[in-house]
């Protein structure tokens, strides 16, 4: 077959039917949230109201970021998020990322670690060190810092339910270091509500549980003041199917329920909300993340200044994190993935983000290696140092289409807002099941889309190859779980019982109590109680959660 047959074959086998396809509809021009998208956008209000609106970055409400100077005076931080298998497989990782230019930490804890179990209980069996680094003792948490200065580095860590806990192992380790711990820099997830409604790693009912928050919130605010005492996260919202508007309002009417329980146990909203941050996650339609990120920023600002009354600016301030989107990498043709992943952070950059981590290239098949790692990092850096978006604060400000989409997520997140505020406040709300339906009535939607071919996937559901796969791929000691049990059994044998079991005595006696539990959790790791042993302790006095059924 020559090349003119080859190409009247591929148009009439291939092309030809695409473009039928399209013909029979109208295209629809609108956004993941269903915004319509005009053909040309022109300025809403009159030019002065306009700028008024827009206001200056570094000034509220924000919108243009929360820094005068943004990446003009510094980049991102740059992240990856990581940690597989031992303490001693993702200490390798870590210091593997920090010498090819990362400039933060961001880690990844397994399943056990993540629900409050050891290694060696029977729950864990199958699960230790497959989706995240295994961490059941203070052990495990020297050695997944050894020859990492903690007050170097910025250290993200992604746990839930039992963040106070490693919290303090994080605390105990940098003690040992010789770190003051005033000094160190980082985030605990530390998210609860939205477990509840699109992630599920929780332990604790709600009650116990808005209460290990909010004792680091105090502790943290004496103690530990350069540290951001919680990651609300909409990012997680986002995965399980919610629109941009809806990971916008759900993120921020959590965040509404935190503060307000903050203040509830007697903090001052100027003391602990600069410990706040945010967690989003960067998708596919590129303006409307970029708006989305600007949306956040001006309605939190509005927020804490109106409904909680905050005076300094920190405290209005939204400060976040990204993530690109997981739930878009493909496990067809992987390397288009490079291609959406740098789409991806280019909207978290042009949106004004802090932190930034961007996906692997073959996370929908397996871990990723250390070279498809590299290459993610590369994404950044590259943005950063070649692309010119960084030399100027706020670039896209200013454009109509940009600025009307911004009024529009905002606009339709207030309504959100409004509504969850009506059932009584985000706990009630997912209390009924209202956060969960949507999320789940938006996911049906978008998957509806994508069967119908309303909405393309490159790879997925046009444009398909076959393929066979020539990637590495990363393995995993098969011996890792017996490993961490051996590990678990010989500190076990080795610690003083007695201090041990007067320690378990005191917590379930605070556990009961008022007490702020954060220097007793501290103290227990540094007499080699496990994770699990802590949490079970609290899981005997307080309960587990058990989901409604809201059938």
């Amino acid at each position: 077959m020559n090349l003119k047959q080859h190409l009247t074959r591929w148009k009439k086998e291939t092309l030809d039917p695409l473009l039928n396809r399209f013909s029979e509809r109208k295209p629809v021009f609108k956004t993941s949230s269903e915004i319509p998208l005009p053909r040309l956008a022109i300025p809403r209000t009159g030019e002065e109201e306009y700028l008024e609106k827009l206001g200056f970055p570094g000034e509220y409400p924000y919108t243009r970021g929360v820094y005068p100077n943004m990446y003009r005076g510094r980049f991102w931080t740059m992240r990856q998020y990581a940690g597989y298998a031992s303490a001693e497989e993702s200490n390798r990782r870590y210091r593997y990322l920090l010498e090819q230019g990362q400039t933060g930490l961001s880690v990844a804890f397994d399943l056990p670690t993540q629900i409050g179990y050891d290694a060696d209980h029977p729950i864990s069996a199958g699960e230790v060190g497959k989706v995240g680094v295994s961490i059941s003792s203070l052990r495990d948490m020297e050695v997944l810092f050894k020859d990492i200065p903690l007050d170097k580095v910025s250290t993200s860590m992604t746990i839930n339910a039992p963040a106070a806990i490693l919290l303090a192992m994080y605390i105990a380790v940098a003690k040992r270091q010789g770190v003051e711990v005033s000094q160190l820099r980082g985030t605990i997830q530390n998210d609860i509500l939205k477990e509840y409604v699109a992630r599920g790693t929780y332990i604790f009912p709600p009650q116990p549980s808005m209460r290990l928050i909010t004792d680091v919130f105090q502790y943290c605010q004496r103690e530990v003041p350069r540290w951001n005492t919680i990651s609300i996260s909409g990012y997680h919202i986002r995965e399980a199917g919610s629109t941009a508007v809806q990971e916008v309002a759900f993120t921020l009417a959590n965040g509404i329920a935190y503060v307000q329980a903050a203040i509830d146990s007697g903090l001052d909203v100027d003391k602990f909300a600069r410990q706040l941050s945010f967690f989003f996650n960067a998708h596919n339609n590129f303006l409307e993340e970029v708006a989305k990120f600007r949306a956040a920023r001006r309605l939190w600002a509005k927020i804490m200044r109106e409904r909680f009354g905050a005076q300094q600016p920190r405290s209005m301030m939204l400060r976040f994190h990204t993530q690109t989107a997981g739930s878009t990498l493909t496990a067809q043709q992987p390397q288009n993935n490079v291609a959406r992943v740098t789409l991806q952070a280019l909207a978290a950059v042009l949106g004004g983000t802090q932190s930034l981590h961007t996906n692997s290239m073959d996370e929908a098949l397996w871990l990723p290696t250390e070279r498809s790692v590299r290459v993610a990092l590369r994404t950044q850096q590259i943005i950063a140092h070649e692309s010119g978006v960084a030399d100027s604060v706020d670039p896209l400000g200013g454009s109509y289409l940009l600025e009307n989409l911004t009024d529009e997520i905002v606009s339709r997140a207030e309504e959100y807002i409004q509504k969850i505020d009506n059932l009584g406040g985000a706990m009630s709300a997912i209390d009924r099941g209202f956060i969960q339906q949507e999320i789940q009535d938006a996911a049906y939607r978008n998957q509806r889309a994508l069967e119908e071919e309303e909405e393309i996937r490159v790879g997925v559901n046009a444009f398909q190859v076959e393929e066979d796969l020539d990637l590495d791929r990363l393995g995993v000691d098969p011996t890792i779980e017996a490993n961490q049990r051996a590990g678990l059994k010989k500190i076990r044998e080795g610690r003083d019982s007695a201090k041990v079991s007067q320690l378990l005595g005191r917590l379930e006696e605070a556990a009961r109590s008022s007490e702020n539990l954060m220097p007793l959790f501290i103290e227990c790791v540094e007499n080699d109680l496990s994770l699990g042993e802590i949490t079970g302790v609290l899981r005997k006095v307080w309960g587990e959660y058990d989901p409604p059924n809201w059938v």
